[in-house]
């Protein structure tokens, strides 16, 4: 598919944001282990999601959808059943990780995960090793570290793990995998991604403590002991970050996006955006389904240089390439560092996104974690390619609002994968 932009005279709107994608497949995962029926409203519905849907349906767990809602029965712990026929994780990394985790305490089950080209290039060895470490039988190609992985449910025991990279997706996995352990977990290092695991399995009644960066989990005691959790799901703050990007590089536009997820390990775009400069507003903040949500409208604004790197990477480290266009347009330079992640996500992004900010006209250096942008450029339409990547194709169309002359985007179907209603929100406000 193929989509020309060209910058409107104002932006202006209000805009409900699909449901968080991270918060929807831990919804749909968890819920399929506990004892009991549970209803999941705004449900995103992008095709990473449905995967998990999917896989888990293959599973033995009745799902029933109907437009943004979902209904999961769960019949316990133990309850999975083995799948006849392989389990396809489309492009979804958190699908395949998280998975991997939850069958690996499974006895008697075998499984084999895969998934799309890009997903089958990842890197898994980051979950398989410490799988294993705890019991798990795991294999793969490239000897586990790259899918089809082969799953053969096994009796787990506890134990401590030292996480070397801050990865929500690693940390949940153990953590999943745990809850079929003999004994507790203690997870400690990088333990600073994203809580939304921790959150839930709390509120569904697991015995899970958090204090600084130490994590213990201690395996539940009989199949039925998760509960289910009934939610609405808040808005993606990565999908709203393509909004926020839009409105402050914008000359004339106010945009508000309602409901967004405001944990504090998910507002890293925000705080880089205000110590950009932007003008942000966040408003009616409250508490729904044990996440922080509020509404959030972002101004036109006069961006500066900043740089991103440490504490606040893994906060925002799937917003870095709408915050890298941003920085292209803010005044001074932008260093990005400390993101070398960026390099095994949908593409290559460090990469991909220097190129294209390149033809887009901007100065930037790529470097092995990240990359140096110069900033201050006025930038000019260009034909762009999404490579598949849906935060690429997001933000080649954020571009195209911003940019001089003509963008063109080739591959936009891409957005799919995280948020099928983009173009639709992306004609409405443009006036």
């Amino acid at each position: 598919m193929i989509h020309t932009m060209i910058a409107p005279r104002r932006l202006r709107g209000i805009i409900d944001l699909p449901g968080d994608k991270s918060i929807s497949h831990r919804a749909v995962l968890l819920n399929a282990i506990a004892t009991g029926a549970a209803e999941v409203a705004n449900f995103l519905t992008g095709a990473d999601c449905l995967s998990t849907i999917a896989c888990v349906q293959a599973l033995g767990v009745r799902v029933e959808r109907h437009e943004d809602t979902v209904r999961v029965f769960g019949a316990g712990l133990r309850s999975l059943r083995e799948p006849v026929d392989v389990l396809d994780c489309g492009n979804s990394g958190t699908t395949l990780r998280l998975l991997t985790g939850m069958l690996a305490g499974q006895e008697g089950i075998f499984a084999v995960l895969t998934g799309d080209a890009s997903l089958r290039s990842r890197p898994q060895q980051r979950i398989v090793a410490p799988l294993r470490a705890l019991g798990a039988t795991l294999d793969g190609r490239d000897r586990g570290n790259r899918a089809p992985l082969v799953v053969r449910g096994a009796y787990l025991h506890g134990g401590a793990y030292d996480l070397p990279i801050a990865s929500a997706q690693v940390k949940s996995a153990l953590l999943l995998a745990a809850l079929f352990g003999d004994g507790t977990l203690t997870l400690t290092g990088r333990t600073d991604g994203r809580d939304h695991t921790e959150r839930m399995l709390a509120a569904m009644g697991a015995t899970i403590t958090v204090d600084g960066q130490t994590i213990r989990l201690t395996p539940p005691d009989r199949p039925e002991a998760l509960h289910p959790l009934s939610l609405r799901v808040p808005g993606d703050p990565s999908s709203a970050t393509f909004w926020w990007v839009a409105a402050a590089l914008h000359p004339d536009a106010e945009l508000t996006t309602t409901g967004v997820c405001l944990n504090p390990t998910r507002t890293g775009a925000l705080d880089a955006l205000r110590a950009m400069g932007a003008q942000i507003e966040v408003a009616n903040q409250r508490v729904e389904g044990g996440e922080p949500v509020g509404d959030v409208t972002v101004r036109s604004s006069s961006l500066r240089g900043i740089v991103i790197e440490g504490a606040l990477i893994p906060r925002l480290i799937d917003e870095l390439p709408v915050l890298a266009l941003a920085a292209a347009c803010a005044e001074g330079e932008t260093i990005i560092r400390d993101a070398q992640e960026l390099r095994v996500k949908e593409t290559d992004r460090i990469a991909t996104v220097v190129a294209g900010l390149t033809a887009l006209g901007a100065v930037v250096e790529p470097t092995e974690d990240g990359m140096i942008i110069a900033g201050g450029g006025n930038l000019r339409g260009a034909t762009l390619e999404s490579h598949g990547d849906h935060r690429l194709a997001m933000t080649w169309a954020i571009a195209g609002l911003v940019g001089a002359g003509e963008t063109t985007l080739h591959g936009a179907e891409a957005v799919d994968v995280s948020y099928p209603e983009f173009w639709n929100v992306l004609r409405r406000i443009r006036e």
